[in-house]
């Protein structure tokens, strides 16, 4: 047997009202840091010039990353696109969320499973309401940094005086937030100052550049992970299906009896590690049992950890169906019929109390009714203000009783277990995004 450790790499989202300039940014970043294809940087430039595109160097970044029809007619992004690229210190992978504010629950996506956010601010407009949406959208999915790259220094003569309110005008938001490990820099995504390399032209900027700083930050590593608790959400059972089990070749001469014993819990690991031996305790059922095996792509190993996605045989025979959770005896969550949970409306359809909707949480989709909407955030004020109902793009809390216990952990805990849909029982909409309080 063995013991394989998964990778790490870097992932990042960047998001921008819109005009910031933001798929200027990353495409910038992308040509700067030599992530794009020559064949792809020549039709770009092509395309620049047949468009009388007149920057410096000749190019349209914008048009690296806005991928569809739309986008590029329009100008805008509609999609959350998806880039992958690498440096010599650190592997990336960097989702590029919408700015306009109808696509604004496309950041949710890209920005669920990210290690930093790069907000993108319009120097010469400072702070506006779709930059605390996009803040607090950061602040709801617990993103561990923040990167505020404050655009368009070149239109203000690269003057301290011009950045400093606007980084004030951050700290503030931020700080109301309670966005703690929060970056500000000034940057020329057309003239490319910042991005990769630190500019001559902003002596009194003495901070990294933007890829300095993606460089540098501590990424959610496998030793984090791993130091988590234990938790396996259970996708399906295998059971031999008139073959032979991953683990058996036909050259075993118990092949055949192992065969017919085979029965393992397969899903993806969200947290933790998992040994050959370790007790566990599947929810919500509650029944305490031992891992008698662990296969990783059907060999058979010691050890593995989260995000790996592996196949656990268990000591006792018992129900550890879809739906179900593995977790490390002694470390259960609460399991509970009752969420209280932040919410992030991403449908048009308005959400009241005693909408009948379905919960999906990990693997499992159990029903429920919206008990009670207890207020939503003002993105002007940032204040929580006393509400009914929440529509699109708004923020708020909400409380929902569920017909089947969920284990449920605070989002503060477990950015995995403590996150959720919400979804329309009717044609399977998603109504929400949600996260567990406290």
């Amino acid at each position: 047997m063995t013991t394989l450790a998964p990778s790490t790499l870097f992932r990042f989202a960047t998001a921008g009202s819109v005009d910031d300039g933001k798929s200027t940014l990353v495409g910038r970043l992308l040509h700067d840091s030599k992530a794009i294809l020559a064949d792809q940087l020549e039709q770009v430039a092509r395309t620049s010039k047949e468009r009388g595109f007149a920057g410096a160097d000749g190019i349209d970044f914008a048009l690296l990353t806005d991928g569809l029809r739309a986008e590029r007619e329009q100008g805008i992004t509609i999609d959350v696109a998806y880039r992958y690229f690498a440096t010599a210190e650190r592997s990336f992978i960097l989702a590029d969320c919408p700015g306009h504010v109808q696509y604004t629950r496309n950041m949710v996506t890209g920005a669920t499973t990210a290690d930093a956010v790069v907000v993108l601010i319009d120097g010469r407009k400072g702070v506006l309401e779709q930059t605390r949406r996009h803040l607090a959208v950061t602040a709801l999915l617990r993103v561990p940094h923040v990167i505020v790259a404050v655009n368009k220094i070149d239109l203000l003569d690269y003057a301290e005086d011009a950045f400093t309110p606007v980084a004030a005008q951050v700290r503030e938001v931020t700080a109301e937030l309670g966005l703690t490990d929060v970056r500000v820099l000034p940057v020329s995504a057309l003239a490319g100052d910042n991005i990769v390399e630190r500019s001559e032209r902003t002596p009194w900027y003495d901070g990294p550049s933007l890829l300095e700083l993606l460089e540098t930050l501590p990424a959610i590593d496998a030793e984090q992970r791993e130091a988590e608790p234990f938790r396996l959400p259970v996708q399906l059972v295998l059971r031999p299906q008139g073959g032979l089990s991953p683990v058996l070749t036909a050259s075993d001469p118990d092949a055949t009896e192992r065969l017919r014993d085979y029965r393992a819990a397969a899903g993806r690991i969200s947290s933790g590690s998992v040994r050959v031996g370790d007790r566990v305790k599947v929810l919500p059922a509650g029944i305490v049992t031992t891992v008698a095996a662990v296969e990783l792509a059907g060999v058979p190993v010691v050890e593995a950890a989260a995000p790996q996605s592996v196949a656990i045989q268990l000591a006792d025979d018992i129900d550890a169906a879809r739906g179900s959770v593995l977790v490390a005896e002694g470390s259960e969550p609460a399991v509970a019929k009752e969420l209280d949970a932040n919410l992030f409306l991403l449908d048009e359809q308005t959400l009241v109390r005693g909408t009948r909707v379905l919960v999906k949480h990990g693997t499992k989709t159990v029903q429920g009714i919206v008990d009670e909407i207890v207020d939503r955030r003002d993105l002007d004020s940032l204040a929580h203000v006393p509400a009914d109902r929440l529509e699109v793009n708004e923020i708020g809390r909400a409380r929902i009783r569920l017909a089947e216990a969920l284990p449920l952990e605070p989002y503060e805990t477990s950015r995995t277990s403590g996150s959720f849909l919400v979804i329309r029982p009717a044609d399977g909409h998603t109504i929400a995004a949600g996260t567990v309080r406290g």
